[in-house]
C-alpha cells in the first residue's frame, strides 16, 4: 500500500531519527497504537522508512486495550495486515481499575503509567528492543509548558529514553513533525482512526495548556518555534543533538 502525502512526514522523521541516533541495525521496534492519528501516522512513516533506510529494522504494531466497552480494533488489524506489519492487541482491565475500582478523580497520570507499563512488557515479550511513541513537535512544546505552569520545572519528555529496569529504549520519531502536517496526512489517507472512548478525553489539563499555547502562537507569531529552539539550545531534557544510545545508557539518562 502506498500512502498519499507522506513525503513531508518521512523527511521530518528521518532528520529526527538521524539527529538522535534513534534507529540501529537490526532493531525491532514496537509502535504503540492508541487508535489516534498520531500513532497511525507514526506506524505508516516507520513502515515506509524501513523500506529504504540504510540501517535495516522491522516494525510491530501494539495496541493496549484499556477495556472500555465498545472497543474494536478489527480495522486496525486489517490495516496492519494490508501494509505488512505484525499487529498485537494486549487486553487489560485498566479502565475498570481506574474508573470503577479506584474511582480516580484525576485518572490521566495513573492511566498513562499503567498503559506504558503494559506496552513495554508486551514489546519485550514480542522480541522488541525499542518502543516508538507518536508524540510530535506540538506535544513536546505543550509538555514543556505543562511542567513550567504546574510544577515550576524546566523540562519536557526526551526524544530518546532508556528504561534500565526493562532494558528497553523509547523513541519519539515524530518529534520534528508539526501536528498540522500529521492532520493533513491523516485526511489524505484512509487510516484506522477511532474516537477515544475515555470519558476524560478533551477535558484534561493537557488540553487546556494546548489551547493556551495555540493562543500564544497566534498572538506572538513564531512562539512555538522559539520555545522549541530554546529547548534545543539549552539541551533541555536532552533535546540537544548528539546523544548516542550508548551515551544515554552510560550517563544514566533514564526515565
Amino acid at each position: 500500500m502506498k500512502f498519499n502525502r507522506i513525503r513531508r512526514l518521512l523527511s521530518c522523521t528521518r532528520r529526527c531519527v538521524d539527529d538522535y541516533n534513534m534507529i540501529e541495525e537490526g532493531d525491532r521496534i514496537a509502535v504503540g497504537l492508541s487508535g489516534g492519528k498520531d500513532s497511525c501516522a507514526l506506524l505508516c512513516t516507520l513502515r515506509d522508512l524501513s523500506i529504504f533506510y540504510p540501517k535495516k529494522f522491522e516494525v510491530v504494531g501494539i495496541t493496549v486495550d484499556l477495556g472500555f466497552e465498545g472497543s474494536d480494533y478489527s480495522e486496525t488489524e486489517k490495516f496492519c495486515r494490508e501494509i505488512g506489519v505484525e499487529y498485537i492487541v494486549k487486553k487489560t482491565t485498566i479502565a475498570e481499575i481506574i474508573f470503577e475500582t479506584r474511582k480516580e478523580s484525576n485518572p490521566c497520570a495513573l492511566c498513562a503509567k499503567m498503559r506504558r507499563g503494559v506496552l513495554n512488557e508486551t514489546a519485550k515479550e514480542a522480541g522488541c528492543n525499542k518502543v516508538a511513541l507518536g508524540h510530535h513537535y506540538d506535544d513536546a512544546i505543550d509538555t514543556f509548558m505543562m511542567n513550567l505552569v504546574h510544577e515550576g520545572r524546566i523540562a519536557s519528555f526526551s526524544p530518546v529514553t532508556y528504561l534500565s529496569r526493562i532494558d528497553l529504549t523509547v523513541i519519539r520519531p515524530l518529534s520534528y513533525c508539526p501536528e498540522k502536517d500529521i492532520e493533513y496526512f491523516a485526511r489524505q489517507n484512509t487510516l484506522p482512526i477511532s474516537p477515544s472512548l475515555c470519558p476524560e478525553d478533551k477535558h484534561t489539563e493537557r488540553e487546556t495548556i494546548k489551547q493556551l499555547v495555540n493562543s500564544l502562537d497566534r498572538e506572538y507569531e513564531g512562539f512555538k518555534h522559539r520555545v522549541f529552539n530554546a529547548m534545543h539550545k539549552q539541551d533541555i531534557s536532552r533535546w540537544g543533538k548528539g546523544h548516542t544510545i550508548e551515551e544515554i545508557k552510560k550517563l544514566g539518562m533514564l526515565e
